[in-house]
C-alpha cells in the first residue's frame, strides 16, 4: 500500500511538473509582465500559467479576442496566439486540413505570431479517440502536428 501511495505521489508530481500550471500575478517575474503590458497595454482578463520552467503565458482578452502570449522569464516576446472562427483559416491552410486529414473535425483555429515560425495558423483537429493540433504556414505547409492528451473534463 505504502508504494502505491509513493506511485501516486511521483505521477502526480510528474503531471504538475509536465503541465501548465496557473499562478498569480505576483509570481510572475517583474520582467515578464513589464513586457507583456508594453505589447498589450489594453489587455483585459489577464491570467498567467507558467507553461514551462523560465516560459510564462499570459491569457487575456484585447478587442474583444480571446488571446495569450508568451514570454521567456527575461521578458522576451516568443508568440502570440488570437482564437479566430475555423471559417477564417486561409484557404491554403483548409485545403491542407481537407487534404491531409480528411474526416477530421476541426474544433478550434488560431492565429499565431511566432518569433521563430512569423505568422502561421494552428487547428485542433479530432476524429474519433485522435486529437491533434497541427500547426501551418500561411501558404499551408504543415510545421508540426502534436497529439493531444485528453484530459478529464474535456469535451472533444
Amino acid at each position: 500500500m505504502k508504494n502505491v501511495i509513493i506511485m501516486l505521489l511521483i505521477a502526480v508530481s510528474m503531471c504538475n511538473t509536465a503541465c501548465a500550471q496557473k499562478i498569480s500575478a505576483d509570481k510572475v517575474p517583474a520582467t515578464v509582465t513589464s513586457a507583456f503590458k508594453a505589447k498589450f497595454p489594453t489587455a483585459t482578463k489577464t491570467s498567467w500559467e507558467m507553461e514551462k520552467t523560465n516560459e510564462y503565458e499570459a491569457g487575456f482578452k484585447l478587442n474583444g479576442s480571446e488571446m495569450s502570449a508568451n514570454f521567456d522569464n527575461s521578458g522576451k516576446w516568443l508568440e502570440t496566439e488570437t482564437e479566430i472562427k475555423v471559417s477564417a483559416l486561409p484557404a491554403s491552410v483548409q485545403s491542407a486540413l481537407s487534404k491531409d486529414f480528411a474526416g477530421f473535425k476541426i474544433n478550434e483555429a488560431s492565429k499565431i505570431e511566432s518569433a521563430k515560425n512569423g505568422n502561421c495558423f494552428e487547428a485542433e483537429i479530432e476524429k474519433g479517440e485522435e486529437t491533434f493540433d497541427v500547426l501551418f504556414s500561411a501558404d499551408g505547409n504543415m510545421l508540426s502536428k502534436t497529439k493531444m492528451e485528453k484530459e478529464k473534463g474535456d469535451k472533444y
